[in-house]
């Protein structure tokens, strides 16, 4: 999800965005943050499962609901993954002749670093800060565990992350990031104990 910020006419400061995740991004939009919200997702591996309609939209709805006004909204309902999320919005964005220079992101908490290295690799002209719902590891699991996808399933989703954001640099996906000794000895562990449903394999 993206909000352009009402600093310039061009747009100065441009805000990403899941459920949590959309209200964050419209409790900032409301706060004055920016003028503009873009929310970005359709349906994706693990959401295809869950909802009927793209996250985008689902989204989008909420932010409504919350007193965003549609007519500030913009709805990109195509991407399935971190990447497509930046490439299609930057499209929507050129297609409206919009062209803002600084980006707020707003993702999953555990998202952050790798949402982060993406944008930069494919739009390293940009500037951006990235946020995400204030919440604790135990509220975060208690509010996205369910019984279409188990605290095991959230935590092996957490350690499919830190995967890719070692591997995907290699794959020209995103930038370098440096992971500690001591998270990914944490990793290792996890992967050990089980966590690995959603491990890249090939």
């Amino acid at each position: 999800m993206l909000i352009e910020n009402k600093s310039t006419n061009t747009g100065e400061n441009v805000l990403f965005t899941k459920q949590a995740v959309a209200e964050r991004g419209a409790q900032l939009f409301l706060e004055g943050w920016a003028p503009l919200l873009i929310f970005s997702g359709g349906l994706r591996s693990i959401t295809r499962h869950l909802w009927r309609e793209p996250e985008a939209n689902l989204f989008a709805r909420i932010a409504v609901a919350m007193g965003v006004p549609t007519e500030n909204i913009l709805i990109e309902n195509k991407s399935t993954n971190t990447g497509e999320n930046v490439l299609f919005t930057k499209q929507l964005l050129a297609e409206r002749h919009i062209d803002p220079r600084t980006f707020i992101v707003v993702q999953k908490p555990y998202m952050e670093r790798r949402s982060y290295a993406t944008f930069r690799r494919l739009w390293p002209e940009k500037e951006l800060v990235v946020t995400s719902p204030r919440v604790t590891f135990d509220e975060y699991l208690s509010a996205y565990s369910n019984d279409a996808l188990s605290t095991a399933d959230v935590i092996s989703i957490m350690v499919g992350d830190l995967q890719r954001l070692r591997l995907y640099p290699e794959k020209g996906f995103q930038i370098e990031q440096e992971i500690p000794d001591d998270v990914w000895d944490a990793f290792e562990r996890l992967v050990k104990a089980g966590f690995d449903k959603h491990l890249i394999t090939a």
